[in-house]
Order: structure tokens, then C-alpha cells, then sequence
């Protein structure tokens, strides 16, 4: 008698994707590979990764907090940098994901972004992946453009979004050429990054094809700068002219009608004062702007395109069926760049007039930089409040879409509607694969244990398969409670409730603790905090055991005299139309 083969695991990773930015979760840009895992499968609802890139996939890594995996330096503090909780990289206090596969016997690929750490021992062909072709920094050039800097390399401004496309094969440098005619036949991220996953597919030998894979796709798109195909982003010509508001309105209908969101929503209001609502707006503002949304909505067809050339592979070669596939965003849709604030605003500004050109017909191609904006990104993450960078809703709140028919109890279709976190994949992967965690009984959250040549933490998640076996909810009462904590702005959910804490200076912030119910108030409209005072109470008791399990440190971001994100130049949405050395947006039309 033959051992079943354990499931395959194929994970793949959006950058930066709203809420309702899919087809099956209401949007207009069409994504029928994805809709079709949603349409065998199941959606989820109440799915929540972290606010920021980084921290989201330290939490998928390891299945636990980020503050225990690792953290980007997300505080202004300089006491705390390089603390524990802070070190910038995923730490080996933590077993990974393709660690613990690849011990298991599993073959480990990766194509796409990494971004938990540079320094040597902490690429991706150090943490498990046998085959690797990543781009190392938070984001890049989508068609691979670096500018020359005069000067060399030293003299680079230090520009998120404008970082040099780091690339690496195993763990060599690889240099990236540079696709100046912004054609499907050169170099494109999304592109190139599924191209390269199933060069690793089709490598695989005989032998190698009986054991079971863990694919690990997380692409680059559609974070910004927004760049895609000429053809893709033309599919959408016209279809943002009737601005921000409008399309808010629409996705809200459609998540409604496909039971995503109950009818009685109550949507949190967009947030954006700095910024003119779109009848405010000049017609060659709103004609930039929607050629913006054009490039993004782009982006996310030509993503889904390549979702589909690997669910086809894996279908010609009968895989498909036996494959735990999850499709996620890390985040919220980007609104503002906190990365960019303080000084980084003055050199983008630079960069762009340097060595990028923002004419209308260029927007899209390799030498543009273009992004969204803080209303357009509310009308993906709508109802929730707000966007990337903040502990609400719609910084952490994101669609998930699984497919897997051993899951057969599971009506085709379904929604769960339980909360989740993006700890619980790891969990759930060692589960359907029958492998232990090296840490599975520890006597206190902070208790380790050997694995390898080091100790490590346990995982925080919760296994889905209980759920997915007919359990009424994944996240019960005597579990641990999830939290939040970024540049000061925090958040803890504990099963209906969830408190928020925000410093004055940013959008919705009181400077207090604010209560939520979220089985009523998913949208965060209502605070209950002073009609409870002693749920909020009973929920800070939470918070500081969570902070002693986590060793995070909460710390308030430190103010400028003029506010804190003052000078993020991403947070205007009409900056970039007037950057650039092309034809000058005065000049246009």
C-alpha cells in the first residue's frame, strides 16, 4: 500500500491589493484566474495580515507576531533601533515556512519579493528555499529601469520606491536588464517572476516530480511606482472618469450583493483633507488621475494573467487538485508612504524631476513614477477605515482566496466570515502536511526551544483545519489574542471587540484607546469606548500581556512641529502630475 502524497502548497502574495480590488470581492478589474480559485474554493472576509509589507510576511513565515519574527525598524525612537522586536530582518529566533518544508522532504521555490532582510544568512536561500529568484527590497522599478547616479552607487538618493532592483538568483547577485520599451518581451515583474516559477516546475526531475513542492509567489504588483503593460492599462481607458467617490459607491454595492459585506454596513468615511474631491478638481487633474487608476487596475489584470499561466500548469500536469492554494494581499492599499516621510519626500521629488518623465501617454511605462493616492486607495479598502500604514481596518483587513478540494465539505463559493490572520497559514501548512512544529507545548509564549543549531518561539496562529473540518470558528475565547503595533499606532482584536489607539496627528486619531464591536461596526464608525469603559479596561489587560509575550515596544511616534506625515509627498495624490522632465503638466493637452 502506496503513502498518500502530502498536499502541495502553492502561496502567492499581492503587494499593496485593496479589499475590494478582485472580481470576486466586487471590484471592475477583471481577474477571472482568481475568481475562478474563489468560484472552487472559498473567500474570507475577516482576514487580516499587517500594516506594512515587511511585517505582514514576517508574520506568514513564521506564524507568530512580527515583534517575535522580526520588525522593520517601524519606530522613530533611536533607543529602540536594532533592539529585540526591531532588527529589520527575519530573525532565527523563529522556525520559517520553508524550513521546516524543507526538512520535511519538500521542494521549496520562490520567485518574487522578499524584503525581510539583505545581510548575509537571512536571503531566502538561507531560510529554506532551495531554488530562489527574489527581489530583495520593499519595491522596485517594475520594468527593471535603475538610473545611472552621477557618482556612482554611493551617491544614490535613498528613495522607497526608487530603491535599485536588488535582484538575486540562489544566493548570487543577479543584475536585472533594464526593459526601456516597456514591452511584454523584456523584463516585467509579474511577468518575469511567474515565468521564472515555472522554469522551476518544468526543471524538476522525475524523482523530484513524486515529492511534494511548496511554491512561494509573492509579486511586486500593484505597488507603486504604477507601471504595467501599454495594452493592459488601455483596457481601462474611460473607466475611472467618474473619480474616486463613484467607484467607492460601486464597489461597496457589489461587495454587498455578493454577501462579502452585510447590507447594513456602515462604510467609514473617506479621509483625506488634504486632498480636493474629484468635482474639485481641474479636467487635466482628473484626466492624470484617472489614467493613474488605469496603470493600477493594469497591473492587477496582468497579475491575475499570470495566476493563471501557473493554475494552468499545475492543471496540464494534474497538481492542481492536490495543491493548497491561497491568493492575499500583504496589506491594505497604499494611501500615503510612511517610508517616504521627513526627508525622503525632498528626494523624491528630485528623483522624479531627474530622471523620470510623467507626460500623460508616458504614465504606465518604465521611466514614469505615478501613484494613486489616498482617495482612490479608500475606494478599494472601503467600508474599512483608512489604508496601508494604520492599525484600522483597512490597513490590516484584506481578501484571501483558498482553493483546495480536499476540503470537500466545503461548498464551492463559500465565505468564511471568521477572523483570521496571516499567523495561521503556517500552522494550517504543518497540519495538512503532517509536520510538528520543533516548539508545539511551550509552558509560556516566551519559552524556546532547540531547533537545529538554535532556540526558537512558537507559532501564535491557529490551525484552519479544525475549522475546515466542520468547527464553528477558528479563533475562539481562551485563544491568544492578536495584535497591532506600528509607529505608535496600535490595535487588539479579541473576538467581537477590538481597540484602537491612534496619536492625535494622524487621520481618525484621538490619542486615546477607541472601542469597536466588529461583528456590527466592521467600518470602525461607531466608538463604544466611552459607553464601555470597562471593556476598555478589561481589553488593556489583554494589551499588556500581549506586549510582555511579544517583547514589542510601543512607543509614540515622535512629532514635527508640523505633523507627522506632513512632508509624504505620496500622501498628494496630484503631486507626481507636475514631477518629471518631460513635457510639464501645464503644458499638456
Amino acid at each position: 500500500m502506496t503513502t498518500p502524497k502530502r498536499p502541495n502548497f502553492l502561496l502567492i502574495v499581492a503587494d499593496d491589493l485593496g479589499y475590494s480590488d478582485l472580481g470576486c470581492y466586487g471590484s471592475e478589474i477583471r481577474t477571472p484566474n482568481i475568481d475562478r480559485l474563489a468560484a472552487e474554493g472559498l473567500r474570507f472576509s475577516d482576514y487580516h495580515t499587517a500594516p506594512m509589507c515587511s511585517v505582514a510576511r514576517a508574520m506568514l513565515m513564521s506564524g507568530t507576531d512580527t515583534h517575535v519574527a522580526m520588525q522593520h525598524v517601524m519606530t522613530q525612537d533611536p533607543s529602540n533601533y536594532n533592539t529585540s522586536g526591531n532588527e529589520g530582518y527575519l530573525t532565527r529566533n523563529i522556525a520559517a515556512m520553508p524550513e521546516l518544508l524543507d526538512d520535511a522532504g519538500y521542494l521549496t521555490f520562490m520567485s518574487g519579493k522578499w524584503h525581510l532582510g539583505f545581510r548575509p544568512g537571512y536571503i531566502p536561500s538561507d531560510r529554506g528555499f532551495q531554488k530562489v529568484f527574489s527581489c530583495l527590497p520593499a519595491s522596485s522599478n517594475h520594468f527593471g529601469y535603475d538610473p545611472k547616479w552621477d557618482g556612482g552607487e554611493e551617491n544614490r538618493a535613498k528613495v522607497h520606491g526608487h530603491q535599485p532592483p536588488i535582484y538575486v538568483k540562489q544566493d548570487q547577485r543577479y543584475v536585472v536588464e533594464p526593459n526601456m520599451t516597456s514591452s511584454s518581451e523584456g523584463f516585467y515583474s509579474s511577468i518575469t517572476y511567474v515565468d521564472t516559477l515555472l522554469s522551476y516546475f518544468r526543471d524538476r526531475t522525475e524523482r523530484q516530480k513524486e515529492k511534494p513542492f511548496f511554491a512561494y509567489l509573492p509579486f511586486t504588483a500593484p505597488h507603486y511606482p504604477l507601471q504595467c503593460l501599454k495594452s493592459d492599462r488601455d483596457k481601462y481607458l474611460g473607466v475611472y472618469d467618474s473619480g474616486h467617490a463613484v467607484l467607492r459607491l460601486k464597489r461597496l454595492a457589489q461587495l454587498i450583493k455578493l454577501g462579502i459585506i452585510p447590507p447594513d454596513v456602515n462604510p467609514h468615511e473617506v479621509v483625506s483633507p488634504e486632498n480636493k474631491h474629484w468635482d474639485e478638481l481641474t479636467d487635466k487633474e482628473k484626466k492624470f488621475s484617472s489614467r493613474a487608476m488605469e496603470c493600477y487596475a493594469g497591473m492587477v489584470e496582468c497579475m491575475d494573467r499570470q495566476v493563471g499561466r501557473v493554475l494552468d500548469y499545475l492543471e496540464e500536469t494534474g497538481e492542481l487538485d492536490g495543491t493548497v492554494v491561497l491568493f492575499f494581499s500583504d496589506n491594505g492599499a497604499e494611501g500615503t508612504a510612511l517610508e517616504a516621510e521627513e526627508v525622503v519626500g525632498p528626494w523624491l521629488i528630485e528623483v522624479i524631476n531627474k530622471f523620470y518623465n510623467n507626460e500623460y501617454d508616458n504614465i504606465g511605462n518604465a521611466d514614469s513614477f505615478a501613484w494613486m493616492g489616498p482617495r482612490w486607495c479608500q475606494a478599494s479598502t472601503a467600508p474599512n477605515r483608512l489604508y496601508k500604514h494604520y492599525t484600522t481596518e483597512g490597513g490590516i483587513r484584506v481578501p484571501l482566496v483558498m482553493r483546495y478540494p480536499g476540503f470537500s465539505h466545503l461548498p464551492k463559493g463559500s465565505i468564511c466570515h471568521s477572523f483570521t490572520t496571516a499567523m495561521d497559514v503556517l500552522p494550517t501548512f504543518l497540519d495538512l502536511a503532517g509536520i510538528k512544529h520543533p516548539n508545539t507545548s511551550p509552558s509560556h509564549p516566551r519559552e524556546t526551544a532547540k531547533y537545529h543549531d538554535r532556540m526558537v518561539f512558537p507559532m501564535r496562529g491557529k490551525s484552519w483545519t479544525p475549522w475546515e473540518r466542520q468547527a464553528d470558528t477558528i479563533y475562539g475565547d481562551d485563544n491568544p489574542v492578536v495584535a497591532w503595533e506600528h509607529y505608535g499606532k496600535a490595535a487588539l482584536r479579541n473576538g467581537r471587540w477590538k481597540i484602537v489607539s491612534m496619536p492625535k496627528q494622524h487621520p481618525t486619531g484621538t490619542g486615546k484607546w477607541q472601542l469597536y464591536d466588529m461583528y456590527t461596526d466592521q467600518g470602525e464608525t461607531r466608538d463604544l469606548a466611552a459607553q464601555f469603559p470597562d471593556k476598555v479596561e478589561e481589553m488593556l489587560v489583554l494589551w499588556e500581556q500581549w506586549l510582555r509575550e511579544t517583547g514589542a515596544h510601543y512607543t509614540t511616534p515622535l512629532e514635527t512641529n508640523d505633523g507627522f506625515l506632513d512632508r509624504d509627498i505620496i500622501g498628494d495624490q496630484r503631486a507626481w502630475m507636475r514631477l518629471g522632465n518631460g513635457k510639464k503638466f501645464d503644458e499638456a493637452f
